[in-house]
């Protein structure tokens, strides 16, 4: 059997036992209170009568929970804003008096106008004091409640805008590669047909993976990877023997979760402001490893610059803003993106992310060699 408190339930038992502390309490002090005057009772006397008091208002607790909910007083406090708890206060209070003398009246040889006397001019004030005492409970655990839920929703409401942020930038990064990708295409229509017609073909495995990736925020590196995969198929046609692509992968970090489309822009920053800007060959690298409770992916190239005295460079283009921005939403200051110089010639884009593994769906694609 449960008691209710307003909306919260404790079970019979434990109600009881708390009230009974009270009743120990009030009974010791009695015995105290009457050993100073050298005329003590039975103990059973005093457990009998503090009982009485105080179990009256265990019965009528949950009321005053039911009119403190019913009628609170609101902010800033005033008299005319205490409005129905200085009455119901005082008649709460009396009627515990008068239970208590009914009560008491069968085990004491006095009659009921005489203990209801009695416990009016003993116990009126400590039963005005306990009313209020209850109310300002109730009070205290409805703003903890209030709070609680303003806090959820805070947070929700957070988490939803956060996720919105991160969809805007998705969206904006997808377009601006496909627009980056058919350019290309059209450039290499007249040169080479089949290539293009071959770059076509990848560019729709690609966007067929877009569509049937996972619809969250952060994916595996595994399957980060193929779709990787597919873009460098389609810059390799593009650039032919001008460019190569190496990938070291530790096996401890496939599993590891990244944020979708997160290599891509970086790779094609490598290349956009290397081999397509400056003659010669460019090698493309991806490492990933663990260290510690991270995880370190770097992307060099070995065709390009940086200007001096830059770690990042400005108008390295969306892709590097887009990753910043999504890192930010998605893991605050856990995450780090660098841009730096390497010897002799070209750039590496340093990833530094919070190691966490994410379970793969049974269907997830395998990872294709580079």
């Amino acid at each position: 059997m449960m008691v209710r408190l307003g909306k919260t339930k404790i079970g019979l038992l434990r109600y009881l036992g708390l009230w009974g502390v009270v009743v120990l309490v009030f009974a010791l002090q009695g015995f105290m209170h009457d050993a100073i005057n050298r005329h003590t009772w039975s103990a059973f006397d005093y457990l009998r009568w503090s009982g009485i008091q105080w179990y009256t208002w265990a019965a009528l607790a949950p009321w005053v929970f039911q009119l403190a909910a019913k009628y609170p007083i609101q902010s800033p406090v005033r008299l005319r804003g205490l409005g129905m708890q200085l009455p119901a206060s005082v008649g709460v209070t009396l009627l515990a008096m008068f239970i208590g003398a009914f009560v008491s009246t069968l085990f004491e040889p006095s009659t009921f106008g005489e203990q209801l006397w009695q416990f009016v001019g003993q116990h009126f004030a400590t039963g005005l004091l306990t009313y209020w005492s209850l109310f300002a409970i109730q009070q205290a655990m409805q703003f903890h409640a209030e709070k609680t839920r303003r806090e959820i929703e805070a947070s929700q409401m957070a988490t939803e805008l956060a996720q919105s942020r991160l969809r805007a930038l998705k969206s904006q990064l997808q377009p601006h590669f496909l627009f980056n990708t058919l350019h290309a295409i059209a450039t290499l229509l007249e040169e080479d047909a089949m290539s293009a017609e071959d770059m076509l073909l990848r560019l729709s495995d690609l966007l067929r993976a877009f569509l049937e990736d996972y619809d969250g925020q952060e994916i595996s590196l595994r399957r980060e990877l193929v779709l990787l995969d597919l873009y460098l198929g389609i810059q390799r046609i593009r650039f032919k023997d001008r460019l190569t692509t190496q990938i070291y992968v530790a096996p401890d970090t496939l599993d590891c979760a990244v944020p979708s489309l997160i290599l891509q822009p970086i790779v094609e920053n490598a290349i956009t402001h290397g081999i397509s800007k400056r003659i010669g060959v460019d090698c493309i690298e991806i490492e990933t490893r663990r260290e510690g409770d991270s995880l370190c992916i770097d992307v060099r190239n070995r065709n390009s610059t940086l200007e001096a005295g830059h770690a990042s460079a400005p108008g390295h283009g969306i892709g590097l803003s887009n990753t910043e921005l999504r890192f930010r939403e998605l893991y605050g200051d856990m995450a780090q993106v660098h841009l730096q110089m390497i010897w002799p010639e070209g750039v590496i884009c340093r990833l530094r992310l919070p190691f966490r593994e994410i379970e793969e769906a049974d269907d997830a694609p395998e990872v294709v060699s580079a």
